[in-house]
């Protein structure tokens, strides 16, 4: 995995804190923001609440495949990969019956 360059604004409250969270474990601000987002994901993705929203963005159409197998596990994905071809397939008969 790569790395990408995210510019975004924080409080300065939190900026503040970060800084003396980096001083006092000799890291850098970078680090510390990495560590605290790595942190958060882990544990919303153990929420069941979390991970029905992340199948209802794959049905959508809006993450893809890996990103979901990601938050949910391989296994778990290729079942909603399954179900969704179904659904899929399910829709476009039912199209067909509508336009006879």
């Amino acid at each position: 995995m790569g790395n990408t360059r995210v510019n975004f604004r924080l409080p300065d409250d939190l900026v503040e804190k970060a800084d003396v969270a980096a001083a006092v474990n000799r890291k850098n601000r970078t680090e510390i923001v990495k560590e605290a987002l790595r942190d958060y994901l882990e544990e919303i993705e153990d929420d069941e609440t979390f991970k029905e929203a992340v199948v209802e963005l794959y049905l959508d159409g809006q993450i893809g495949f890996d990103v979901l197998a990601e938050f949910i596990g391989r296994q778990d994905a290729e079942s909603v990969r399954a179900s969704k071809a179904l659904l899929d397939q399910g829709e476009d008969v039912a199209e067909d019956m509508a336009n006879l």
